[in-house]
């Protein structure tokens, strides 16, 4: 079968629009960001001039794709990719007008509050979105009502007892930072800073991972075999999508606290 083929699916008609050379040349994990983005967007209303962080764009594929099927500006982040490759990238698609390519840790981000009209992120933001108080510093960069969205690898539900013995050959220890849809809409409902609008998990996502590990990483024997005897019992892809509440407050963040010595006694009766 074609790489062609493989990368050509009924579910996502933009992405298919794509060379698949240009969509493997832009590989940045084990998801087709495309395909992922795709199904994100189906459920945020992006507008033509919005301004978007993609948080954790890998090589910006996503963030280009973002560009050319909705008209949005896009900031496309990320910490491990050099954002110099990634202009080349974008000036290449031809969007260098309307997608800004950044270098920066998803924990000390060098935008304005309330900047954006979206947060999206896609198979990045389990690598620090788990963290109890991170939404709390991301939140800052959303206008009141503006979308944070995610997609990428997760679980069908939480495991309550051990690893199933099908996983445990490709399970390690990072991979507690996957969750549930049930568990992301938990996360942050709790938060109080964002109204959830929608957390589920993409039918047959399962198959959608093995057809792209098939074409990018043929080689990667253990998690194919993984996934494919899991069956979308227990891993598959996931999203969920908030607004930032406007009846909320967001204090600023805290980055030093002043301080002033003053020296006393170090025993009794000094």
């Amino acid at each position: 079968m074609s790489v062609n083929h493989k990368l050509t699916n009924e579910q996502f008609l933009r992405s298919s629009r794509y060379n698949p050379e240009w969509v493997v040349a832009s590989v940045s994990g084990a998801a087709h960001s495309l395909w992922l983005t795709e199904w994100l967007t189906t459920a945020i209303d992006l507008q033509p001039g919005m301004r978007v962080l993609d948080l954790g764009c890998g090589r910006a594929s996503s963030s280009i794709f973002l560009h050319r099927e909705f008209g949005v500006d896009v900031w496309a982040t990320d910490l491990w990719f050099s954002a110099s490759e990634n202009l080349q990238r974008i000036r290449d698609a031809d969007v260098e007008r309307h997608v800004f390519p950044i270098q920066a840790n998803a924990r000390s981000l060098p935008f304005a509050a309330e900047y954006f009209d979206a947060v999206l992120s896609i198979d990045s933001f389990i690598y620090y979105g788990t963290d109890d108080l991170y939404l709390s510093y991301l939140a800052r960069f959303l206008r009141p009502g503006g979308y944070l969205g995610i997609a990428g690898a997760g679980l069908m539900h939480e495991f309550d007892g051990p690893i199933p013995e099908h996983l445990r050959k490709w399970w390690t220890w990072d991979l507690c930072c996957l969750h549930s849809a049930d568990w992301w809409r938990r996360h942050w409902d709790r938060s109080g800073m964002v109204a959830v609008e929608l957390a589920d998990s993409m039918p047959e996502g399962w198959k959608l991972w093995l057809d792209w590990l098939n074409v990018v990483a043929p080689d990667t024997q253990v998690e194919i075999e993984a996934i494919q005897t899991d069956g979308g019992n227990n891993l598959g892809y996931v999203r969920a999508i908030a607004t930032r509440r406007d009846d909320v407050p967001l204090d600023e963040p805290v980055v030093s606290i002043p301080a002033q010595y003053t020296k006393k006694p170090l025993l009794r009766g000094e």
